[in-house]
């Protein structure tokens, strides 16, 4: 593995129990596997997610414009970024903040050559704010971002063990996949990322790994190259 793209949702920094906020021990220890990662020479991007902020807006948020409301969930993801940014910065990893939306006192505009230049110097590079645009999911964020910097895969960190044929909160008898197509996720209607980002890794040969990312040390993992989770590809 040389260049990984992570997306991380919102809730991968709260914990089990609230749902909401940044819990500061999650955060570290996602920060320390990511640390590791880079000692085994991986180039590290990351998209992050916003909903552990959002998500307890969303009656707030249910009668505005759909635009605002995503707006109001691209702020979320910045102050997601900013705080994953200070975790790595205390442990000495070199971090860089891009955001699709202009806040030049707190974050670079997201510039794709430069986000490339930042990677191959070994810093990690934190995608906030989705794309910059409404209507769109930070996972078609993460699928486009994967495809612009030329990454070799793209992680995606949930909170069950990969993708199954039924929601394994729900049914404990549902059996996980090790390996899928495309075109199985897309005919089967599985629930592992929009329709918009899942088309956009097809059509770019972008394969997928879908893992655990609350069990402590599957991070580290998956950036490295491990088998866990459920492979998505054409390969």
């Amino acid at each position: 593995m040389k260049r990984v793209l992570l997306k991380l949702s919102g809730e991968s920094f709260s914990n089990g129990d609230s749902g909401f906020g940044v819990d500061s021990l999650i955060i570290e220890n996602i920060a320390e596997e990511i640390s590791k990662a880079l000692d085994n020479k991986v180039q590290i991007a990351i998209v992050v997610g916003g909903g552990n902020f959002f998500r307890g807006l969303q009656d707030s948020a249910k009668n505005m414009a759909q635009a605002n409301a995503d707006y109001m969930g691209m702020l979320a993801t910045v102050i997601n970024a900013i705080a994953l940014k200070d975790s790595l910065d205390r442990i000495g990893v070199q971090t860089r903040v891009q955001s699709a939306i202009t806040m030049t006192s707190i974050a670079e505009p997201y510039i794709r050559l430069r986000a490339i230049r930042h990677l191959e110097k070994n810093r990690v590079v934190i995608f906030a704010a989705g794309t910059g645009n409404p209507y769109f999911t930070t996972d078609t964020a993460a699928s486009l971002r994967a495809a612009e910097i030329d990454a070799q895969i793209m992680l995606k960190s949930t909170r069950v063990d990969g993708v199954f044929d039924n929601d394994p909160e729900l049914d404990n008898k549902a059996k996980i996949f090790e390996n899928l197509s495309y075109k199985q996720v897309l005919d089967n209607k599985l629930a592992v990322m929009d329709l918009t980002a899942i088309t956009l890794c097809e059509e770019n040969n972008m394969p997928i790994r879908v893992f655990n990312g609350t069990i402590k040390g599957n991070i580290q993992k998956a950036l490295v190259g491990e088998n866990i989770g459920t492979y998505i590809g054409e390969k």
